[in-house]
């Protein structure tokens, strides 16, 4: 495994870095990590590195390509780039082109990982087609401006959602639900009671939203890299 290297990019007039972090020898697939609202944290890097202890080519995706000074400025950012749907995904399709075009991701299967705003990130990816071999949403926002169409979406999803996540209510969920069965998607969607936003993140704050949650933690990320085996071994 690496140290992180950094990858210039660019979303039209925008610059970008994505953080990169190799595996030792072949990586089995490439991953890229979308993370949360505030752009890459410890506890982000923290689940890239992972990934490429265990095998995977991993990069760490830049909404904004700059660093937010505090939750509120990193909502000023995200409604920037969120200003339409078609505007959030180009931003979104160009990490993915980034990861996608490293000589030594030539070849494999691409994934998409998300943490809270990244993993809403990674859905919309899913719902316009994305050529992606997985989705995993963890702590995702579930609602969009435009729902997958039937026969569309092409990744296996999995969402893994903390029942008491008062950022996303239970008819969020149940719409999402009903969205991707119209679309006819192989979804996975893991629920865990009484469990609220952010719950792989460890640092400690004064959001009542949020609050890590080990179990939580432990299960999503475990049935992530269930899925990724069940679907790159299939293959």
């Amino acid at each position: 495994m690496s140290d992180f290297e950094k990858l210039a990019y660019a979303d039209g007039d925008c610059a970008l870095t994505g953080l990169v972090v190799r595996p030792q020898g072949k990586a089995r697939a490439a991953v890229v990590v979308f993370p949360t609202i505030m752009n890459p944290t410890p506890s982000v890097l923290d689940k890239a590195q992972d990934l490429a202890a265990n095998g995977y080519l991993a990069m760490v995706a830049d909404f904004y390509g700059k660093a937010p000074g505090s939750f509120d400025q990193s909502r000023e950012f995200a409604m920037e780039i969120r200003a339409t749907p078609e505007q959030y995904r180009q931003r979104l399709r160009a990490s993915l082109k980034a990861l996608a075009t490293l000589d030594d991701a030539s070849g494999l299967p691409l994934g998409a990982i998300g943490f809270c705003m990244g993993g809403q990130a990674v859905l919309e990816l899913a719902r316009e087609g994305a050529p992606l071999f997985a989705a995993v949403s963890f702590h995702g926002l579930l609602n969009t401006d435009m729902p997958a169409e039937p026969g569309a979406v092409n990744a296996r999803i999995l969402v893994c959602h903390g029942d008491a996540d008062p950022m996303v209510p239970r008819e969020q969920v149940v719409k999402f639900w009903e969205e991707m069965d119209k679309a006819g998607a192989d979804w996975h969607f893991h629920s865990y009671a009484g469990v609220k936003h952010g719950f792989t993140n460890r640092a400690p704050n004064d959001n009542p939203a949020t609050d890590y949650d080990a179990s939580a933690d432990r299960q999503s990320w475990a049935a992530m890299y269930s899925l990724f085996d069940e679907v790159l071994e299939a293959d």
